[in-house]
């Protein structure tokens, strides 16, 4: 750990501001865990026969949303949901106003020295698309790009505090922590002994939770991250500081990166793709296999396509692209994901697909296991953390 003041660390919740936050956490966990299951009988027990009786068959995900709509426990648990969605931001964002002063000047203190050998470079002339101008994705107040004041890192600290809020008391959300990150990059010298990334890019790095743990495993590595938000990429870089860790951080847009061809050994991100449309989607992975040098790899951690799930899981995925303000969501996980990856440039055979277990909440013995196993094995590793990652290698 650096002698940098932590950027983290200016942020100060009161007691009240404490229990708000913990409220929220208990209450998510109760919509999303108890009254979810609550909400599945439901289905199976009285909605599901229902319209196998009058249609002859079983429905898929989109007719099942129909016949839930008409539902008082999927409206009742709609509206807790989306209200406890605004409510992880709010529980934070008064502590965010009030220290914002105090982050702002560590981040520019950070930012002129450099101390750890990291950079900020920001393009105040970068097109921001408009899946992130257009509205607030998940309802976070200013999306990622929002800026209130000069030097503004007020959306950064709001995603890192919202999400550690978000991801509280739920075992299988535990990335606000970094560990879709963690999982993967521990995951990767047991897969693959022979691959030793020099060079690696993480796309949509928000505040840098999912980018910094790269480093753990693979140290002597150049990181670089990339995002379209000023404020996150200023929030991240003095926290991959303070943290000690050099990261070179780019204001771009992935569709238009302006690094050179054969640049990296391995690509990553971590809940991006399905925020951004399929157009956009093919784009950004033809520009990664552009970037890509030759036997590089490109990871993307991500929700499952509906190929993979059963019709209630692709109706209750669903949920987020009615009312999160993800529209791209269903659309996303509708892709053909060989198909897709192998029309941006990579061949058809070198297409990968795994199901990595949470790293720390999974046994050495089962986490090697299935890294050995490349990822075959879709067993519930004690608390249903299992990041889906889909990619290829690029001749």
């Amino acid at each position: 750990m650096s002698h940098v003041k932590s950027i983290t660390d200016a942020f100060e919740l009161t007691h009240d501001e404490v229990n708000y936050a913990r409220f929220t956490s208990i209450l998510r966990k109760r919509i999303l865990m108890d009254l979810a299951q609550d909400m599945k009988t439901v289905y199976e027990k009285r909605v599901g026969p229902a319209y196998e009786k009058a249609n002859g068959k079983t429905p898929n995900g989109r007719e099942i949303r129909k016949a839930m709509l008409k539902e008082p426990i999927f409206q009742g648990w709609s509206v807790l949901r989306h209200t406890a969605q605004q409510m992880t931001w709010w529980s934070v964002q008064p502590a965010v106003e009030r220290r914002l002063p105090e982050m702002i000047d560590i981040a520019k203190g950070v930012a002129a020295e450099h101390p750890f050998g990291g950079s900020l470079e920001l393009d105040a002339g970068v097109v921001i698309p408009r899946e992130v101008t257009g509205l607030d994705v998940h309802l976070m107040p200013g999306c990622f790009h929002t800026e209130y004041t000069d030097d503004d890192v007020a959306q950064g600290a709001l995603y890192h505090h919202g999400t550690t809020v978000f991801s509280g008391g739920l075992p299988h959300r535990m990335d606000a922590k970094g560990d879709v990150a963690r999982s993967i990059a521990h995951f990767l010298p047991l897969a693959y002994p022979d691959f030793k990334p020099k060079k690696i890019l993480d796309l949509g790095c928000t505040a840098g939770a999912n980018t910094l743990p790269y480093l753990d495993v693979f140290p002597d590595a150049e990181m670089h991250a990339i995002d379209v938000g000023a404020p996150v990429l200023r929030y991240a870089h003095a926290r991959a500081e303070a943290e000690g860790k050099t990261v070179h951080f780019h204001q771009m847009n992935a569709e238009t990166p302006t690094f050179e061809d054969n640049t990296f050994d391995l690509i990553t991100s971590s809940f991006f793709f399905h925020e951004v449309s399929v157009a956009s989607t093919k784009r950004i992975v033809s520009e990664c296999y552009r970037m890509l040098k030759p036997g590089g790899l490109m990871l993307h951690m991500e929700l499952p396509p509906n190929s993979e799930v059963d019709d209630y899981y692709e109706f209750y995925l669903d949920w987020d692209a009615y009312y999160n303000n993800e529209p791209h969501y269903q659309a996303f996980r509708d892709m053909d994901f060989p198909k897709a990856i192998a029309s941006c440039g990579f061949p058809a055979q070198n297409y990968v697909q795994f199901r990595i277990p949470n790293w720390r909440s999974t046994s050495a013995a089962d986490f090697e296991a299935n890294a050995k196993g490349k990822s075959t094995d879709r067993r519930d590793h004690g608390n249903g953390a299992v990041w889906f990652t889909f990619g290829g290698w690029k001749d």
